[in-house]
């Protein structure tokens, strides 16, 4: 009977040290599986905000509908000293502020940088709303029509680079969002008797 109590015993012994692993391994899996989780929510987190940041990249860009140029006389050649550009927003764009726009001007003779809401409150640089839903210059709906002036007199994006009959000028407008619209403005070989040029 004592040889049988001490068998008894012994394998009580054996079963309370299997018990204790096996908890240490549950909390030990607990553990790992809460890191896991917690990884795995914060590169979720992660890539949402990338993907959402992309995409804003790819659809919150301005449209370019149209661009003409004030042809000026300048004793006997005829040039172009103020640009206008008629935008709107992309289909499936946020809402987008003009006045956060970035704006570069490629000429012949320089590379022009600048924000257009530097000057939207001077004359040489205006934001005109010809179509909009809103009293600013914040494009909410794709009906919006916004025109950006870019002039050539003192301290204005052109100044002193008034385009002449052949002239090319490269325009970059980037949204505050990182979305850049690129167009090629082209000034027809001949001004002569005309008061303005589609570009």
């Amino acid at each position: 009977m004592t040889k049988n109590n001490m068998i008894s015993k012994d394998r009580g012994q054996v079963g309370i040290g299997t018990l204790i692993v096996f908890i240490a391994m549950v909390l030990v899996a607990a553990i790992a599986a809460g890191v896991l989780i917690n990884t795995a929510g914060l590169l979720q987190t992660q890539a949402e905000a990338t993907g959402e940041e992309t995409q804003q990249q790819v659809s919150d860009r301005l449209v370019i509908q149209s661009a003409t140029g004030d042809v000026e006389e300048d004793g006997e050649e005829f040039e172009v000293d103020e640009v206008t550009v008629t935008v709107t927003k992309s289909p499936g764009a946020d809402n987008i502020d003009l006045e956060e726009v970035t704006y570069q001007l490629v000429t012949d003779d320089e590379v022009i940088n600048g924000v257009v809401g530097d000057g939207a409150d001077e004359e040489n640089l205006e934001i005109t709303n010809i179509v909009q839903e809103t009293d600013d210059s914040v494009i909410t709906e794709r009906s919006d029509r916004y025109q950006l002036l870019f002039d050539s007199d003192a301290d204005g994006p052109l100044e002193d680079n008034e385009l002449a009959p052949g002239d090319n000028v490269q325009l970059t407008l980037t949204t505050a969002a990182g979305a850049s619209t690129v167009t090629e403005l082209r000034v027809p070989d001949s001004l002569v008797d005309r008061d303005a040029v589609s570009l």
